[in-house]
């Protein structure tokens, strides 16, 4: 006959244990934008003393009622008046005195804008724009945080349609090598880039061709609705 097992209550656990449930849970997401052939970042001034003068990513933390993606979803809401976009979890970052007010644990999300077609509703706090390459130091170890999902995203951009986020509904070919550029920051050769984008099949030829350009106008190509990404993507987490 099989011993009786020992149960402990939850209420238990938790008074046993009562420092590990004291630790915070927040959420950091590393918006992209494309403009003016450069990849951008959407940042905040830091209304901490701690890191005074300094920009940080949007983030908040996790209120006792939601879930991760609900919360990634309202800093970006409340943060930017943005919905429905692309949002991709990346990595948890756990390190001791990553803030200054005490053990908090975030999970890093990015997002892909169309900085033309996705204005900012709110103007608080110098919220805008930064180019990716002019970053030198950022609150928190939010610069970790920014360099590993930019290192994510050029991970995946040859093998999945996700940059496509950050483009108007119809672009060139040029414009999508500009893009890809940015991104990886090196110059591609342009008849080795077309030929893997053809081989991806990703593309739609839209039989039209662009308008009011200072060059040569080429041909206007869509991202083929079945590869359209909108709302969360969810990965492992490592």
């Amino acid at each position: 006959m099989s011993k009786e097992q020992n149960l402990k209550t939850a209420a238990l656990e938790k008074i046993s244990h009562l420092d590990y449930f004291n630790i915070a849970i927040s959420v950091d997401c590393v918006i992209f934008g494309y403009d003016n052939k450069e990849l951008k970042v959407l940042l905040i001034k830091s209304d901490l003393e701690e890191f005074s003068g300094l920009y940080s990513l949007l983030g908040d933390l996790v209120r006792p009622d939601e879930d991760l993606e609900s919360a990634s979803y309202r800093v970006l809401r409340d943060r930017t008046g943005m919905e429905d976009v692309y949002l991709e979890q990346v990595h948890t970052f756990g390190g001791l005195g990553r803030h200054p007010s005490g053990r908090v644990i975030t999970t890093a999300y990015y997002s892909l804008i169309d900085i033309k077609h996705h204005k900012l509703k709110l103007n608080h706090n110098d919220l805008h724009w930064h180019s990716v390459n002019d970053i030198k130091e950022l609150a928190f170890d939010h610069k970790t945080i920014l360099d590993t999902c930019l290192c994510r995203l050029r991970e995946q951009v040859m093998d999945h349609p996700v940059v496509f986020n950050l483009l108007p509904e119809k672009f060139s070919l040029r414009e999508l090598q500009d893009l890809y550029q940015s991104i990886l920051d090196t110059d591609l050769d342009r008849r080795n880039f077309r030929k893997k984008i053809a081989i991806k099949g990703w593309l739609v030829d839209l039989n039209e061709m662009e308008n009011n350009v200072p060059h040569r106008p080429g041909k206007l190509y869509a991202l083929k609705k079945q590869h359209h990404r909108k709302g969360p993507k969810t990965l492992v987490l490592e």
